[in-house]
């Protein structure tokens, strides 16, 4: 068995969102996840970007706002999560901003799964590529937060999302123990990277790539920002990654599901 967990930013409803809804509805038929975490939802009296994606699947959703959206300050800004399983617990995290408009946040659930108590994470970190500083302050946070709220015994924490920042930066360094801050350190596991070690692919992997138009319009190089992060497996395996990969990373009819691609994993559930 293996639990199957999917992050998606959705590039809220920009481009051609009906056609786009489609395509990302159709991953999650495909892929069939237990778990999502999906950034750049919005929730407002005219729109629930989170409804229409989840229709008819039957998981639970829970939504988190990180700011108003830009284009209209009546509508929220944020993350969520599904969960073929139970949420019993929901908390919701501000994140250190850089004293601008960009504010942040994550959502943890803690889920009741058939093989343990899981806690599970979504977040979108800071866009702007001069904000290392500030992502640097936020994935402290998060990792301190996150922690927190790891049940004592339960599957190894999953921490998922839109990091905006690329694997030698030293956020996701310290998510990978590999940079200390103020004399903390954590561990989590890259499941995308440790997948594509194990194979031997050590080429640069891109979540944001230029061949996506939607990508290409806004003029920055390409970069791999989406992550999904577990906790050390115990030592029965639970938590071990079993495979990942990039996933709505191509179109359909000149169709792209997202300007970001989303990443797919299965770690081992026992």
């Amino acid at each position: 068995m293996a639990l199957k967990v999917l992050t998606l930013n959705i590039w809220h409803n920009a481009g051609p969102w009906p056609e786009r809804r489609r395509l990302i509805r159709q991953a999650f038929e495909e892929l069939q996840p237990d778990v999502i975490g999906l950034q750049e939802v919005l929730q407002g009296d005219d729109v629930d970007l989170l409804a229409e994606l989840s229709e008819g699947f039957g998981y639970e959703t829970a939504f988190a706002m990180a700011s108003p959206f830009w284009l209209d300050l009546d509508v929220r800004f944020g993350n969520a999560i599904l969960s073929r399983h139970p949420i019993e617990q929901l908390h919701e995290l501000r994140l250190p901003d850089g004293g601008d408009f960009e504010t942040r946040g994550a959502l943890t659930a803690l889920i009741r799964a058939p093989f343990g108590p899981l806690c599970f994470s979504v977040t979108h970190l800071n866009w702007k590529l001069h904000h290392g500083h500030v992502r640097l302050r936020q994935v402290e946070a998060l990792c301190e937060h996150v922690l927190s709220h790891r049940p004592e015994g339960g599957f190894p924490p999953v921490v998922v999302g839109d990091f905006n920042a690329e694997p030698d930066s030293d956020e996701i360094r310290y998510m990978r123990g590999l940079h200390s801050s103020a004399g903390r350190s954590v561990h989590f596991r890259d499941a995308l990277r440790q997948i594509r070690d194990l194979r031997g692919h050590h080429e640069p992997v891109f979540t944001w790539d230029n061949r996506n138009p939607y990508a290409r319009g806004e003029w920055e190089p390409n970069r791999c920002l989406d992550y999904i992060f577990v906790g050390y497996p115990l030592r029965n395996g639970l938590g071990h990654v079993r495979d990942a990969r990039l996933v709505c990373d191509g179109p359909e009819d000149g169709v792209w599901p997202s300007d970001h691609f989303g990443v797919f994993a299965e770690l081992e559930t026992g």
